[in-house]
């Protein structure tokens, strides 16, 4: 029993010893075994996007290609427009060279497993950002770059001014957007009986509306407006006042790889806060030699913020020089060509929505 008695000790006590010598673990360094590789792993993993398109050499860009202001052939032949510029800005981070891209032009249907699949490295196509896309759909959602709102386009002849007075009509909306259910639940919210004509292409969709095959159309009221320069006889149609949902149009990205989503991210920050800083591609050489550390740290003179993020840290620099800053592709895209105010796109200090976390 004395003998028992002792082995029962000897046990407990070396017990006790692996434990707090597993206890003590927790705080000591993690060794490559246990650490190491599935560390590197995972960023090896998260770097791959980024490291990818540096051994490209090249951008590729999902757009639409057919909405002048956000994406269309200009007259010289090139792709123009705010997507457009927003892929060039990326570009010019990465390579100092905005011209640096390969533009894919993408279907509704196509846009996001075209995402998914590693099609193209980022999609910029008049998307709107929604909690499904966010989750379930596997996208990763930049900034918001253009806020807009669903609308309604109906003919100047047909003497219609508000929703309610298509009570009866019928109206065009494509297969696959957000458009389509908000007009079923607006309509059903306001107790208005109509008929929806649905197509699976935008083209198809807004050539019906010119034929008179639907009372009325409704899309973003950006892309009614953009629709609307290439019609005919643009004046005789009108874009409704009311506006029926949020719309909030943001670049996109596959998820899981948060190297590649934290330089589409900042680099629209970096378009916002060069506004918000009076920097433009026009005077941009005056800020060189500032003293303001503020502007030091964001144009990459002081500190080490772009290498933390796997670029020069002059990207903000590359990308105001070459591209400009939000004002101007604004100006140049959207009020040029759709003569749209600026309203919620305008700086959080003017009365907008625009704003941009601290480069520091």
């Amino acid at each position: 029993m004395k003998k028992n008695s002792k082995s029962y000790i000897s046990l407990v006590v070396l017990g006790i010893s692996l434990l707090l010598s597993s206890c003590g673990d927790e705080n000591a360094p993690l060794t490559d075994q246990n650490s190491t590789k599935p560390n590197q792993t995972a960023t090896n993993i998260q770097n791959n996007r980024l490291a990818t398109i540096k051994q490209r050499g090249r951008l590729i860009c999902g757009i639409n290609g057919q909405l002048p202001g956000f994406s269309f052939v200009n007259e010289n032949g090139e792709y123009s427009g705010m997507d457009v510029d927003i892929c060039r800005a990326i570009a010019a981070a990465l390579f100092d060279d905005p011209t640096k891209v390969e533009y894919r032009t993408l279907s509704t249907q196509e846009r996001f497993t075209a995402v998914q699949s590693g099609e193209v490295d980022i999609l910029s196509r008049n998307t709107t950002y929604t909690l499904s896309r966010d989750t379930s759909v596997g996208l990763e959602f930049a900034p918001i770059t253009f806020y807009d709102g669903q609308g309604i386009i109906v003919s100047r002849a047909s003497g219609i001014k508000t929703i309610e007075a298509l009570k009866g009509k019928t109206i065009c909306v494509q297969a696959g957007t957000t458009s389509e259910l908000n007009l079923t639940d607006q309509m059903r919210k306001r107790g208005i009986d109509y008929t929806p004509v649905v197509f699976d292409d935008a083209d198809a969709m807004y050539a019906a509306y010119q034929q008179g095959r639907c009372q009325g159309a409704t899309s973003d009221r950006s892309q009614l407006s953009s629709r609307r320069t290439a019609f005919p006889k643009p004046d005789d149609h009108i874009v409704l006042d009311a506006v029926i949902s949020k719309e909030p149009l943001a670049v996109a990205v596959a998820n899981g790889d948060t190297a590649w989503s934290d330089v589409v991210k900042w680099t629209i920050y970096t378009l916002i806060e060069a506004e918000e800083q009076g920097i433009t591609s026009k005077n941009i050489g005056t800020f060189t030699n500032s003293q303001d550390p503020t502007v030091k740290r964001f144009l990459g003179t002081e500190g080490e913020l772009g290498t933390d993020m796997g670029l020069s840290n002059d990207f903000a620099t590359r990308i105001i020089t070459h591209v400009g800053n939000y004002s101007e592709i604004y100006e140049r895209n959207i009020t040029k060509n759709l003569g749209l105010e600026r309203g919620f796109n305008q700086l959080w200090t003017k009365g907008g929505l625009l704003y941009s976390p601290p480069f520091r």
